[in-house]
């Protein structure tokens, strides 16, 4: 079953992000709160959106989730979707909840007029990106993705002009 996140999932959901990121070998990377996922998701300016399977056979637990915000495409005109993370426990895989999740925002973006469910995965992810393409998705390795975070971000916000 496929449901919006709500605010009593907060703790399962930021336990299943570390175990994502456990996943991708970047543990040490997280540093956000069941605070601060609180705030972004259920907050008075919400900026990201979740949504969570659960288990039919185990009382509703919750076993995965997408992560997911709006962007926007100046080329099409409208609003997108961007996938942020997408998980379920690696004992719960191959029952169609990672698919069930996808279709539930390729759903919404149909309803809303949305034109693009995007996301990234890693280079070395081989069962992810078999499952992605699977479903029809494909590749955009024209582009590169960058990121300015840390001491970078600090010192290009911090002195330029306004």
């Amino acid at each position: 079953m496929i449901r919006i996140a709500t605010p009593d999932d907060i703790p399962v959901l930021h336990a299943l992000v570390r175990e994502l990121a456990a996943y991708e070998k970047a543990l040490d990377e997280v540093v956000a709160s069941e605070e601060q996922l609180a705030e972004a998701l259920f907050g008075d300016r919400p900026a990201a959106y979740a949504h969570v399977a659960t288990a039919d056979d185990d009382g509703g637990e919750v076993i995965g989730f997408a992560l997911w915000f709006l962007n926007f495409s100046t080329w099409r005109g409208v609003h997108g979707v961007y996938l942020e993370d997408l998980y379920v426990r690696p004992e719960r895989r191959g029952g169609g909840h990672g698919k069930a999740l996808l279709t539930e925002l390729a759903r919404i973006c149909v309803e809303r007029g949305y034109e693009r469910l995007e996301w990234s995965v890693l280079d070395w992810n081989a069962p992810s990106i078999a499952f992605y393409e699977s479903l029809g998705a494909r590749p955009q390795d024209e582009w590169t993705v960058y990121r300015l975070t840390d001491g970078a971000l600090a010192s290009l916000g911090g002195g330029g002009a306004h």
